[in-house]
């Protein structure tokens, strides 16, 4: 048995040293850069109307899928995305999903050579497919990519077709084709008529987005007469109503007087609930079925990536979509990881700015903003995990894309943020309610568009 020391042990010596404690730590906290980048409008009615001028030639749109038992097959209602179908009753658009055949094409295949003729309307129903022509000076210019949703070779079913593509699927792909017999029914035939003489009537009356045009005439000489216009608006604006997040805060009276000497209990417990509060609303207003901007995004404002992994190429057409006054784009840290290997490999590493004290890199000047919150999608018999990449114009004044929220609530803690007593039970649990009011709303298509198929397990050796 040892003997006593020679001073005091420091167990002992603890018991006369106060601990100095930390906040409760909290790992699934995050920085949140969406909600501070974001420009919110204070919404006094709970109603936010978004007024847009009145479009009056349709445009074009995705198509919606359906999966019944392993096959592909078209949602009739969807067919009016295709111009051409618009003016269709139900019946008509039950009778044309009905005769799509499906058809699947692996990786690398040629599904149709340029100029080849008797193309059909053709729907990508999974997959990508590039299409090309041949360019003036040898090579191959793109046309475009098409993956999920997206058609092409309307015009051939009314005889408008213009020089016909080549079709390459980049991707293990399968397609629904819609063959020109299908549309000489009468009474289908009657209802396209009648689309194309609108459409041919409103020709130069109309700006590339379907709205009505402004006249206008530009002179310089003589006394001509001025031309009469007027600028008509939608009968029915989307309307955003405020969406919610609430919880009840329970803590007991004792816990809140006993033990808030170094750390008021009642504060902490409404910080970290403000906190989780705040993750969700990020979760939200990217995934909201109703509001998301994931959501939002028109099916004109969607595209591909080329390869799988996000390049460069793939981040300059994003830009060619929001090129008028583009903010940030917004992506999972895992898919900005991915674009700066790509970036890397070319030989053009991202440039890096700070912005709240922390480094962002850019393309093209524009920051890549990361957010755990945008899901990422793993294929169940591949395993390929990916994602998608937004790219945002902001604020009111640019018709970008703004966040909603009310405020001057009862008990606002800060603006659209409210801490509201409700009083203490007769087992001494005091409650409190805490109570976020917002929303998001996209002004015009063209202020978001989305990167899908971004493939995040990319790596490359270099020698």
């Amino acid at each position: 048995m040892s003997g006593p020391g020679l001073s005091v042990s420091a167990s002992a010596a603890r018991n006369l040293a106060t601990a100095t404690v930390t906040s409760v730590q909290n790992v699934a906290n995050t920085p949140r850069f969406l909600l501070r980048l974001l420009p919110f409008v204070d919404v006094a009615g709970g109603v936010y109307r978004v007024n847009r001028r009145a479009v009056v030639l349709a445009k074009s749109g995705r198509i919606d899928l359906a999966n019944e038992d392993g096959a592909r097959s078209v949602r009739a209602a969807s067919l009016r995305s295709v111009p051409l179908f618009s003016r269709l009753g139900d019946a008509e658009l039950a009778a044309l999903a009905g005769k799509f055949k499906e058809t699947k094409h692996k990786a690398g295949e040629t599904i149709a050579e340029e100029g080849s003729n008797g193309r059909s309307l053709v729907v990508v129903a999974d997959g990508t497919v590039e299409l090309t022509l041949s360019g003036p000076y040898k090579g191959r210019l793109r046309q475009g990519l098409a993956t999920r949703g997206d058609y092409f070779g309307e015009g051939a079913l009314v005889g408008e077709a213009g020089p016909a593509p080549a079709v390459k699927a980049l991707s293990a792909v399968t397609l629904l084709t819609l063959d020109p017999a299908a549309v000489k029914d009468e009474g289908i035939r009657a209802r396209i008529d009648q689309y194309q003489e609108e459409r041919d009537r409103l020709k130069g009356h109309t700006n590339s987005y379907g709205e009505q045009g402004i006249e206008l005439l530009a002179v310089h000489t003589g006394e001509p007469r001025l031309p009469t216009t007027f600028v008509d608006y939608e009968i029915d604006p989307r309307e955003y109503h405020l969406s919610t997040i609430q919880t009840i805060l329970n803590t007991h009276t004792r816990v809140t007087d006993l033990y808030s000497n170094e750390i008021d209990q009642l504060r902490e417990q409404i910080r970290l609930t403000v906190d989780a509060v705040k993750e969700r609303e990020e979760w939200e207003l990217l995934n909201n079925s109703q509001f998301g901007l994931l959501n939002e995004v028109a099916g004109r404002q969607r595209i591909p990536t080329r390869s799988g992994p996000p390049t460069p190429d793939d981040l300059d057409e994003l830009l060619t979509l929001v090129w008028k006054k583009p903010a940030f784009f917004v992506a999972h840290p895992r898919a900005i990881a991915a674009f700066g290997r790509e970036a890397t490999r070319r030989g053009v590493p991202p440039v890096v700015v700070h912005l709240f004290g922390a480094p962002f890199i850019t393309w093209r000047g524009v920051p890549l903003v990361p957010s755990d919150k945008l899901p990422i999608d793993i294929d169940p018999v591949t395993g390929a995990q990916t994602t998608s990449i937004l790219l945002l114009r902001v604020g009111e004044g640019e018709q970008g894309v703004v966040g909603l929220q009310k405020s001057g609530v009862t008990g606002e803690i800060e603006p659209g943020l409210s801490v509201r007593y409700m009083g203490t039970n007769d087992h001494s649990i005091a409650s409190h309610l805490v109570t976020r009011y917002f929303s998001a709303a996209v002004l015009v298509e063209d202020a978001i568009a989305r990167l899908d198929n971004v493939l995040l397990g990319n790596y490359h050796d270099y020698a």
